[in-house]
């Protein structure tokens, strides 16, 4: 995980404190399901404290554990690009606390202010960059032949 995708890294005060307004603080027990792959992203979460492991149906199989995240990640991407569905699920690891907010909120707010708009959609696109290579290199090691390739 590279210190860019976290929102202190991504967005400056200013936009940080707009997207702040919206928060508010939940938890989440050790083990509750957050969202499941396929079902309508409505919001979103900052993790305050704990972890939440990513995780990727695979047909006949177990769910693959993607990546693992902790404080200061953004929880969920799929609320920003339409049909809104979320494209892996979330369990928590560990007691989990976070701030949430309504996705439907934050993209009325990106569409009302450009300048705001920008900075969140630069800091959902890197998320999705850094999750796309996590998942492919997590998924080469757990199904390829001779796993993702990467020195011995």
């Amino acid at each position: 995980m590279t210190s860019t995708t976290t929102m202190n890294a991504a967005l400056d005060a200013m936009h940080r404190e707009r997207l702040m307004y919206l928060a508010r603080e939940v938890t989440f027990e050790a083990g509750a399901r957050m969202f499941e792959e396929g079902r309508r992203a409505d919001r979103f979460w900052i993790v305050r404290t704990g972890s939440v492991a990513l995780d990727l149906h695979v047909p006949g199989r177990r769910s693959a554990v993607i990546e693992t995240l902790g404080h200061g990640e953004l929880i969920g991407w799929s609320w920003h690009f339409p049909p809104y569905l979320w494209h892996l699920g979330a369990e928590a690891m560990s007691p989990v606390r976070a701030w949430e907010f309504d996705a439907e909120a934050v993209r009325v707010m990106c569409a009302e202010d450009p300048e705001f708009g920008r900075a969140i959609a630069d800091w959902v696109g890197r998320v999705v960059a850094q999750r796309l290579h996590a998942s492919r290199v997590r998924l080469l090691d757990l199904y390829a032949p001779y796993g993702s390739g990467g020195p011995m």
